[in-house]
């Protein structure tokens, strides 16, 4: 199969394909950046086109819609190299109206494709749990289940080419309210004096319980803000959940705040943290 995208997530994502013995070709923008799952077994491929020429199954997960645009529909695209048969899916957190585009060009040239954004960062990728959320057609889903098993514990599919990505959207939104409560609580204990440690461990045995406080708490008190996730790409997905709610006609007062402290990151040449950096913005932290 190929797999196009070495990032973080892609990195442990494919190695968890190799450890379950997939022949995996890859392609990254930046090759240095595929080195780790080189060393592990993967095979360089020098194009989008040339993986698709290749491989039979085409998984893709880049940083931005444009990124995706790009891979998908330039002269040395996937879509330039695909022939019938083939199934492309996209795990690339994206928009939904470009998942439709991909879905429809593929379809034209007689290949499946699937949007497949998936939660669970770093941590989950490499761990090989990640959630994935999935749109297009059923039954392609159901063939490839054996291989997002390698490196998923949560399949769930949402319907027609798109609502994999409108899924994510949700997920996004949820998670926005979770890393903004999140580093107000640290800051509120720590300004009244309160055992850290502590009081994440008490939060996590009640109801405020999340997966954000439980990964990113202690990173945040270890004073570690390298990504699971990078800032960039969380304003940009919370960006295509705005815009998705304008188009709905439906008002998000909080996400939008969510955006905003984070874009004030981004602007301020932090956008390469984690987001769990968020932190990092408000004075009496420091």
């Amino acid at each position: 199969m190929g797999f196009i995208g070495t990032g973080v997530m892609g990195t442990g994502i494919i190695n968890n394909l190799l450890k379950a013995n997939f022949s995996v070709t890859v392609f990254n923008r930046t090759k240095a950046h595929a080195q780790t799952v080189l060393d592990h077994g993967a095979t360089w491929a020098d194009t989008p086109k040339a993986v698709a020429k290749q491989t039979d199954i085409i998984f893709s997960m880049v940083g931005f819609p444009q990124d995706v645009e790009t891979i998908y529909f330039g002269d040395d695209g996937i879509l330039a190299g695909v022939h019938a048969g083939q199934t492309v899916v996209d795990m690339t957190t994206s928009t939904p109206s470009l998942a439709v585009k991909i879905s429809t060009a593929a379809e034209k040239l007689g290949v499946q494709a699937l949007d497949a954004p998936v939660s669970g960062g770093d941590i989950g990728a490499k761990n090989g749990t990640l959630t994935v959320m999935i749109g297009g057609k059923r039954e392609t889903f159901e063939s490839l289940r054996p291989i997002f098993d390698t490196f998923s514990q949560s399949l769930n599919y949402f319907g027609a080419a798109g609502m994999g990505q409108h899924a994510k959207m949700a997920n996004q939104i949820m998670i926005a309210g979770t890393m903004t409560g999140l580093t107000e609580m640290l800051v509120y204990a720590k300004a009244a004096g309160l055992d850290l440690q502590q009081v994440i461990a008490t939060v996590s045995g009640g109801a405020g319980a999340n997966w954000s406080m439980s990964n990113y708490g202690p990173r945040i008190l270890a004073g570690n803000y390298t990504p699971g996730f990078f800032i960039k790409h969380f304003v940009k997905d919370l960006r295509i959940a705005l815009q998705e709610a304008d188009r709905m006609g439906i008002d998000l007062p909080a996400t939008k705040q969510a955006k905003q402290l984070y874009q004030a990151l981004v602007d301020a040449g932090s956008g390469d943290l984690g987001t769990q950096g968020l932190i990092t913005s408000y004075p009496s932290w420091q």
